[in-house]
């Protein structure tokens, strides 16, 4: 039985075999979605550094169906305080931290998430989403209070002023915590946090730190969200799966190669987590379609079978990849991914 893009989604963030594979995105790139549809150039948003929503829903929507994906998404998260470096197509660079001391949390200025008004947009995107699943983007806490320090400023103050770095944190998470309840309110399906925090060899810091200064933060966010909840960082973030599946993580993204083994987690993780990724970004930006086709066919041939799989690119979809490998791995995503998979 044919199911809708939101139906095909939830189904497989429950592990579950939905009629075919969902095919996602957390971001494609302005300047990616203006190549792919032909729209003026404008210089938009990239995934790392958009602050509000650069699409309207029926943009969004145009994206979607242009690359068959099931989501469409809404951006919705706390500005970090950081200097900008700025590069080609929009492409926006975190430069030093701009938080030195505590006095300079006087400058940290959020959005009230009390108000009705902050909401507006989001709720008229919801209106216009047609039957896409639709995932509030959003960073829970960790990524502003380390950007808006310095990651290695951060990792410093973690033993010499731990009390400040903890009051930074805190301004972010209790501010992802108001905007969570309300966000959840008002109809996404997916609540997708997008805090990196593991190199490719292993987290920024120990899974004790993770636990002890962490886990609390996303505990205080994550009682208030009532939707599935999506993390995304990259790197390797097997030490802290364990603890992210006590938290009531439903799916983890993007397992990035050479960081991670997909199938490996797909295999020791499958029964309690959805899995969702990850087709080399270097295929895709250096690659040819016949190289993305046959990434998609081994992962769905792979993953698929059981349910509990999502395919999406590596990390997202970025300006720097080739159209042409962008329109090939979504070609493969609808030639091979219907259920029951047979590919071998």
């Amino acid at each position: 039985m044919s199911m809708s893009p939101r139906e095909r989604v939830l189904a497989a963030l429950n592990r579950e075999e939905p009629d075919r594979v969902p095919h996602c995105e957390l971001f494609v790139d302005v300047a990616m979605a203006e190549e792919l549809l032909g729209w003026p150039r404008s210089g938009g948003a990239t995934a790392g550094t958009a602050r509000k929503n650069p699409y309207t829903a029926d943009q969004a929507k145009a994206v979607a169906a242009r690359l068959g994906h099931d989501n469409i998404g809404f951006i919705l998260r706390a500005p970090h305080y950081a200097e900008a470096i700025f590069g080609k197509d929009g492409r926006t660079f975190v430069g030093p931290g701009r938080i030195k001391t505590e006095a300079d949390l006087a400058m940290i200025d959020l959005p009230d998430p009390t108000r009705d008004e902050f909401y507006r947009d989001a709720e008229e995107f919801l209106r216009r989403r047609g039957d896409y699943a639709c995932h509030l983007s959003t960073r829970i806490g960790l990524s502003q209070a380390m950007l808006s320090l310095g990651i290695e400023r951060f990792c410093l103050l973690l033993y010499d002023d731990r009390a400040f770095v903890e009051k930074l944190l805190d301004i972010y998470f209790d501010w992802t915590a108001l905007m969570a309840e309300r966000a959840c309110q008002l109809g996404f399906d997916i609540f997708w946090t997008t805090d990196d925090f593991a190199f490719k060899t292993g987290l920024m810091f120990s899974p004790r730190m993770f636990r002890e200064l962490l886990a609390p933060r996303y505990k205080r966010v994550l009682d208030k969200v009532t939707i599935p909840w999506v993390l995304h960082s990259d790197g390797n973030i097997a030490q802290s799966l364990d603890i992210l599946l006590e938290l009531g993580v439903r799916a983890v993204h993007p397992v990035e190669k050479g960081a991670m083994d997909i199938r490996a987690l797909k295999r020791d993780y499958g029964d309690r987590i959805c899995v969702m990724g990850n087709v080399d970004l270097v295929l895709l930006g250096r690659g040819s379609p016949e190289e993305v086709d046959q990434e998609v066919r081994e992962l769905i041939r792979d993953l698929g079978p059981g349910g509990g799989y999502v395919i999406t690119s590596g990390n997202s979809l970025a300006s720097y990849l080739k159209p042409e490998c962008v329109l090939a791995m979504a070609e493969a995503v609808r030639k091979y991914g219907a259920y029951p998979i047979d590919l071998a």
